[in-house]
């Protein structure tokens, strides 16, 4: 069995998150920086069995496009074209990062912690995979 792989795409840091193998639970896995992204992919894909990449996607209050989707769109496409057997799904991001830090300050952790981005980024993939894992159980 296969993990999902979700990720919070960002222009300069990106949030990854990973179900465990029997897709039970989201965890956050890292945050990486956007340029090294599709190198740290190629080398988790080749170590670990992925059945399924979630991609946050990000709209607006309106439900038009963000600005930030031009720079996932050629991410994805070129995700699909170097994985064609791996199906690449998008699932909506609207508030993942309120809900972040959220969950940050309920937690207890410390101000300057809730202040670390690749924090707050790797959180917010765990909630986009919870959410879009929970919106699939029929």
């Amino acid at each position: 069995m296969g993990r999902i792989l979700s990720i919070d795409y960002g222009k300069k840091r990106t949030g990854l998150a990973v179900t465990d193998p029997l897709k039970i639970i989201a965890n956050g896995l890292t945050t990486v920086e956007t340029s090294k992204l599709m190198e740290f992919l190629q080398d988790y894909l080749q170590k670990e069995t992925v059945e399924r990449i979630v991609v946050g996607l990000p709209k607006q209050m309106n439900g038009e496009d963000s600005e930030n989707m031009k720079n996932i769109t050629p991410f994805v496409n070129r995700l699909k074209k170097l994985y064609p057997q791996l199906p690449v799904v998008f699932y909506d991001e609207r508030f993942t990062s309120v809900l972040a830090h959220k969950a940050m300050l309920e937690s207890g952790i410390g101000k300057k912690a809730r202040q670390n981005k690749a924090l707050v980024d790797e959180i917010s993939a765990t909630i986009i995979l919870q959410s879009y894992m929970e919106s699939q159980i029929f």
